[in-house]
């Protein structure tokens, strides 16, 4: 993997390219790094994509993004389909998605092809840097891949490591993992995140792949361990968030108990999942992390279906985003709720806030015709909407207001 010779490329050369970068991750990244004065070229193959961004219009819910995107784009910032024009960059950084595959282990195959398919148009004299989370070990194989050619090649690891929908703030407030496997790497790596980030924490490779999964698979495992808990409250007739709210005031040891709640998205559970295959699937916390957050929605219809017939049931599902206030819902447990209700007889109607979809009705809407609502993503809008008492709420979030007698 690997060629040398001069850049390819068309036009001046840029300081950044971001490859995959009108994604969740490289996109909030690319328009920070504009804003911080670098020349940054997004690489993506989304041509619609791209199409919107060069008109400054952000593709999904990411605060404070729009008027930074609409100020650089076309400036500082701008935007390619063709892949040649990589080889314009100083610095390139992989932003590209990381899969598990269908049997929830590491799919490296999409990162390996990515460096193949860019193989004529990077050189040794580029820092690249990968931003996407990775197996353990995965960096020092694309090295070795790069230096078949018996050339030296810059590589750094830099995981990213912010909440999505607030990667613009995060940026600039959270540290920057730094790591590479030659010194230079490393060196223009922590140059380049010193830009945007208030301190760089220099690590190994190794600690730096595992850093990212352990924090993953460890917020998994603080949702599993609340979501265990809110299971034990219910079946016992407690209001699981009185109790978790009489825990957490005022008492720091347990204040990083999170609230009950779907434990979703493109992470969480890939992540676990890669440490599990890692440790030759003896991770028992992260397996049993995953039999509580993936059975909670089967539980929610089990108790259900113990007091009506869904058969004769119509059920609102309130926010089919993954989280509240954004718009992804790659791998909502939302919609493995309502296959389950559906697979009871249910009727199942869907809204969310954010997420647009044909199929979609309004929350209000939602709730007229439902006899049960349940809450599936903790939307900033539902804290002020009335549910009548004549139809049964499940809000683990706790967000609905009171109902009123």
């Amino acid at each position: 993997m690997g060629s040398g010779g001069a850049p390819t490329g068309t036009g001046r050369s840029v300081d950044v390219c971001v490859v995959g970068g009108a994604g969740h991750v490289g996109l909030p990244l690319s328009i920070l790094l504009a804003a911080a004065g670098q020349r940054v070229l997004i690489y993506d193959v989304a041509e619609k994509v791209l199409e919107r961004l060069r008109r400054g219009e952000m593709p999904f819910v990411e605060y404070d993004a729009d008027p930074l995107l609409r100020k650089f784009a076309g400036k500082t910032l701008t935007f390619t389909s063709d892949r040649a024009e990589v080889a314009r960059a100083r610095m390139v950084i992989m932003a590209i998605g990381t899969p598990v595959d269908e049997f929830l282990n590491p799919n490296l195959r999409a990162l390996l092809d990515l460096f193949a398919s860019l193989q004529p148009f990077l050189r040794p004299e580029q820092t690249i840097i990968i931003r996407s989370t990775v197996y353990p070990g995965t960096c020092r194989r694309v090295q070795a891949a790069l230096a078949r050619d018996g050339r030296e090649w810059h590589l750094a690891y830099c995981p990213e490591r912010i909440a999505q929908g607030y990667a613009v703030r995060e940026l600039k407030e959270l540290p920057q993992l730094v790591s590479g496997l030659t010194g230079r790497a490393a060196g223009d790596a922590a140059a380049l995140f010193g830009r945007i980030a208030p301190k760089i924490i220099r690590v190994s490779v190794e600690e730096a792949e595992l850093a990212k999964l352990f924090s993953n698979a460890w917020r998994y495992i603080q949702f599993a361990a609340t979501n265990q808990f809110y299971m034990m409250a219910t079946d016992f007739g407690a209001d699981y968030d009185q109790v978790r709210r009489a825990m957490v005031e005022g008492y720091g040891r347990a204040s990083s108990l999170p609230a009950a709640g779907f434990a979703a998205g493109p992470c969480l559970l890939k992540d676990t999942m890669q440490l599990a295959a890692f440790n030759l699937n003896h991770f028992a916390l992260g397996q049993a992390a995953m039999n509580i957050n993936e059975g909670l929605p089967n539980y929610l219809v089990m108790r259900l279906a113990r007091r009506r017939d869904l058969s004769r049931t119509r059920v609102g599902i309130l926010g089919m985003a993954f989280k509240g206030d954004i718009d992804d819902t790659r791998d909502s447990l939302s919609y493995k709720l309502g296959k389950i209700l559906r697979f009871h007889g249910a009727e199942v109607l869907y809204s969310d806030e954010y997420a647009v979809d044909p199929t979609f009705i309004s929350k209000e809407d939602l709730v007229a015709r439902s006899e049960v609502v349940i809450v599936g993503a903790p939307h900033s809008a539902y804290r002020s909407l009335r549910v009548p008492p004549s139809v049964e709420r499940v809000d683990l979030w706790g967000i609905l207001p009171p109902a009123e007698s």
